[in-house]
């Protein structure tokens, strides 16, 4: 009796998860954002940002490690899909905005 309650909690735990789990696989030539926290002892935490911006995915090693590349003569960084954000561009939600919805300005 004990360990069928233990496994119907554990299912629980376990949908619980997978639905907060949002992540989005990424392909090559993907544009990311990755999160990268860093102290410094110049500026307070509040105002800087955790994340750096606009990383190119280089490969994918298996299903949540990528390989990233930030510019061209910078070095790869081998990174997990949690620490990845995709890259929504201006001018692509442009013109989906342009297509059915109004937009105030």
């Amino acid at each position: 009796m004990l360990r069928r309650k233990n496994r119907m909690t554990n299912g629980r735990i376990k949908t619980r998860y997978d639905l907060q789990d949002n992540s989005v696989e990424s392909q090559a030539r993907d544009l990311v954002w990755l999160y990268n926290p860093r102290r410094s002892n110049s500026c307070c935490p509040k105002l800087s940002s955790d994340w750096e911006g606009r990383c190119i995915v280089v490969m994918t090693i298996n299903d949540v490690i990528y390989r990233t590349r930030r510019e061209l003569n910078r070095k790869m960084k081998i990174v997990h899909l949690d620490r990845l954000m995709k890259s929504v561009d201006i001018f692509d939600r442009d013109d989906q905005n342009q297509g059915g919805g109004s937009v105030t300005k």
